[in-house]
């Protein structure tokens, strides 16, 4: 045997006898000190050969045994905490990795609370304090004497990461606060960076080293979801250093290259999140989008395609990123490519939630912005069809935030794509939104820019002077010649007349009588009589009811056929209103023709969309509790009866006022009526709106297919259902009505269209609200078993936003309904 290793062996015997049987202090004190001449920096150290032998193959178990004989009677055999102390530096100066996992197993394999436990977790909290914690990552970078064991790094790597769980379940309530995650992990981030300096270093020195094991700490403590903690310390030192240092970008490329594929994803999804610009990233990341499969895939598909948590800076700065290199560029156009496609596909925007469709149009613009006229120009035409079919998919949905969002992305990437050709130009208010996508395309403005040349001629006006007589720049006002003439001949001096209150005189006289109305407003080419006809026909219509009722059917056909022939102000509301006016007179007739004409052929979707909103004015308006009665149906008055009618009111409310004055009342209570009980007009004609409109839903026409393209009045449709189901409320029509309409909604459950959807599920809480508690579960027990399931899953898998929440409304509205019902048990 090697004398060396004869001589280490012997003392360390001898030690641990001593140590495991001795009661004296000072025995003890004397056996430690001739231990420690093993330990680097001792006052009397043993040769270096010895103290490599010690450390390789004797140090744990000193360790283990020292852990094994801690006990308070122990540590007070010598007095002023000197054995405690000694004890301690065993553990802070020798081999840290050693020191590191006697510690761990020490306090994992603690029975339960105790002195010993406690003793290891402040010495482990005493030894991440120190800085060893670097000490143990920097042991794995250097190269070893002998191959390292795999098992030994794993669960090297394992305890270092996993710290705060393995002590949180130990301690429980007694934990410390360095053990703590938002603690511990700050830490372990300082220790890593005292490590790659290290290893700096040493490159520096000639010496060859590993960022193997740091890239494994990084990127398991990323999987763990501490990319914020770790991450918020490593980056922006990392980028200080890497700036003006070609040797710390080279190791910052080789530390996030040796990261293992299962943790690549952490890794740079929290890298690209902390990274403050493609500059930072680019220092970084180096090419490693180009060499990494993995890589590659993350940042070109995953956080474009897959996810939409990230915001608009994190997007630019990745963008950025592949903009930045000769390298990355054509990986860019491809994600453009790729970016076009996905936004303008009919399946995106039927199935994609509506966040995600803004987050793509953001990362579409912004690569659009990124990439030169010259590359865009070589792709001119793949990308120029692709925009237009998604344009086109995106203006024939029902909703209208898609619609508007692909008006904005269209016209801010056909200016980008096609410059020179004719520009895309919709008709949208602007918005934050829309500003903030619209700045995201717009290439930055050189010094010499034409804007600028713009902005010259537009200050003119700026410096011209104000109404009071002086200058926009200083208020001064501009001094003139006396007498000159263009002071006198000017008319600036003059203040305008207020003509606000004017009103436009009108030649043509308004009809007295409804059928007037009818014959002005069909064969009249009179355009001011037209207007004025258009003007007083609801009012004519609420003055004369009876009259009104004659000629119903034939006016609200007119009023639903006619189309603007002049430049009426509100032409649609007043159509609209009177139209409701006639369906709140004679509502049994016209919602029978309203809703036959629904389903006819020569209709435009405006048409067969406005039958659908007054079915459900005029349905508001007959439920509302507080409605003024009809006038006395006597005939149509005449004109001059009318005037003479008027004044009635007025004296009868000055006779009860002075009633009321004189009268002495001992309680206020008695002179407040309510209004007065009526009975729900709806409720004798809530069939003649509802179940005509469910009569023929799919049954193509030539021109109208609800199931097919004109998904948008499907969706107006099914809301209106719900709408009317929601006002028969407690009318003797609505469980069959209820039934119906869940039959409806059951067949179309699976929509593609959200817009549908949304309506579907308002149709379903109409319905819960409209009918008794008692009547559903006696009439509707099958259907209120199907929706269950199906309202679960469209509450948590829908990706409309709108849908799910009005799913989740629909849920409680059945729980409360079980509760209601079914009373709980005792306990």
């Amino acid at each position: 045997m090697d004398p060396t290793r004869s001589v280490v062996l012997l003392t360390v015997r001898e030690a641990l006898h001593n140590l495991s049987s001795s009661e004296d202090g000072g025995h003890i004190l004397s056996t430690l000190g001739a231990l420690k001449r093993y330990l680097r920096g001792a006052e009397n150290p043993a040769l270096p050969r010895e103290q490599e032998e010690f450390a390789r193959m004797h140090y744990s178990a000193v360790l283990r045994c020292l852990v094994g004989r801690l006990s308070p009677g122990w540590l007070g055999l010598l007095p002023d905490g000197q054995l405690e102390d000694l004890w301690a530096s065993f553990f802070l100066e020798g081999p840290a990795d050693q020191a590191f996992l006697v510690l761990m197993e020490s306090i994992e394999g603690a029975a339960g609370p105790s002195f010993r436990l406690m003793k290891a977790a402040q010495l482990l909290a005493r030894f991440l304090s120190t800085g060893r914690m670097a000490a143990v990552m920097e042991g794995q970078c250097r190269p070893l004497a002998e191959p390292a064991f795999p098992l030994l790094q794993e669960t090297l790597l394992t305890k270092v990461v996993g710290l705060p769980d393995h002590l949180g379940n130990r301690l429980q309530q007694e934990n410390l606060e360095a053990f703590l995650p938002q603690n511990y992990f700050p830490l372990l981030g300082e220790e890593t960076m005292r490590a790659l300096q290290a290893v700096v270093d040493s490159l520096r020195g000639g010496w060859d080293c590993s960022v193997s094991f740091l890239s494994r700490v990084l990127g398991k403590a990323c999987v763990h979801g501490r990319q914020k903690e770790i991450l918020g310390v490593l980056v922006p030192r990392l980028t200080t250093l890497s700036e003006g240092s070609c040797l710390w970008q080279r190791v910052c490329w080789r530390l996030v290259e040796s990261v293992p594929d299962r943790a690549m994803e952490a890794l740079l999804t929290g890298l690209v999140e902390v990274a403050t610009g493609p500059e930072v990233l680019s220092r970084l990341l180096g090419n490693l989008v180009v060499t990494s499969k993995k890589a590659r895939f993350v940042l070109t598909r995953k956080i474009l395609f897959l996810q939409h948590r990230y915001s608009t800076p994190t997007l630019q700065s990745l963008l950025g990123y592949l903009a930045m290199d000769s390298q990355r560029r054509p990986l860019l156009l491809q994600v453009l490519r790729e970016l076009l496609q996905t936004w303008g596909s009919s399946s995106t925007v039927r199935h994609t939630s509506l966040p995600q469709q803004r987050y793509v149009s953001a990362a579409l613009l912004i690569s659009l912005a990124h990439l030169g006229e010259a590359e865009l120009r070589d792709s001119r035409d793949e990308l120029l069809a692709s925009l237009m079919a998604g344009v086109k998919n995106r203006l024939d949905s029902s909703l209208p935030a898609v619609r508007r969002l692909g008006m904005i992305v269209a016209e801010a990437a056909s200016a980008r794509i096609h410059p020179e050709g004719p520009r895309l130009r919709f008709q949208y208010e602007e918005d934050e939104l829309s500003r903030e996508l619209l700045a995201l395309a717009a290439p930055l403005p050189t010094a010499d820019s034409p804007a600028e040349a713009e902005a010259s001629p537009g200050a003119a006006p700026a410096a011209a002077e104000t109404p009071d007589g002086g200058s926009a720049d200083g208020g001064v006002p501009q001094a003139r010649p006396e007498g000159s003439g263009s002071d006198l001949d000017s008319d600036d001096e003059l203040v305008p007349y207020d003509m606000s209150g004017d009103q436009e005189l009108k030649s043509g006289k308004a009809p007295a009588y409804v059928r007037d109305c009818m014959e002005a407003l069909t064969s009249s080419e009179d355009w001011e009589r037209w207007e004025a006809a258009l003007r007083a026909v609801e009012g004519l219509i609420l003055r004369s009811p009876a009259a009104a009722r004659e000629v119903s059917v034939e006016l609200a056909k007119v009023l639903l056929h006619l189309e603007e022939k002049t430049s009426v102000v509100g032409f649609e509301r007043l159509r609209q209103r009177a139209l409701v006016a006639v369906a709140v007179t004679d509502p049994a007739p016209v919602a029978e023709y309203l809703t036959s004409q629904f389903y006819a052929v020569n209709f435009s979707l405006r048409q067969r969309m406005d039958v659908l909103d007054v079915l459900t004015l005029a349905a508001q308006e007959l439920s509302r509790p507080g409605r003024l009665p009809k006038a006395p149906q006597c005939g149509s008055l005449s004109p001059g009866s009318q005037p003479s009618s008027t004044p009635a009111p007025a004296w009868r409310a000055v006779v009860e006022e002075r009633i009321r004055s004189k009268t002495r009342r001992f309680s206020q209570s008695s002179a407040r009526r309510g209004p007065d009980a009526r009975p729900n007009e709806f409720n004798l004609v809530a069939g003649c709106f509802f179940f005509p409109l469910l009569r023929h839903f799919d049954r193509p026409l030539v021109t109208f297919d609800l199931l097919g393209e004109d998904q948008l009045v499907l969706g107006r449709l099914v809301h209106t259902l719900g709408a009317l189901m929601y006002l028969a409320v407690n009318t003797a029509v609505a469980v069959a009505m209820g039934k119906a309409l869940l039959e409806f909604v059951w067949t179309l459950r699976f929509h593609g269209d959200a817009y549908v959807r949304r309506g579907l599920l308002s149709a379903v809480s109409s319905v819960l609200l409209s009918v008794p508690a008692e009547r559903l579960l006696a009439d509707l027990p099958d259907e209120l078993l199907e929706a269950r399931p199906w309202l679960a899953d469209v509450a948590e898998q829908d990706p409309d936003e709108d849908c799910r929440l009005l799913a989740v409304r629909a849920l409680l509205l059945l729980e409360k309904l079980r509760d209601a019902l079914v009373p709980p048990a005792p306990p």
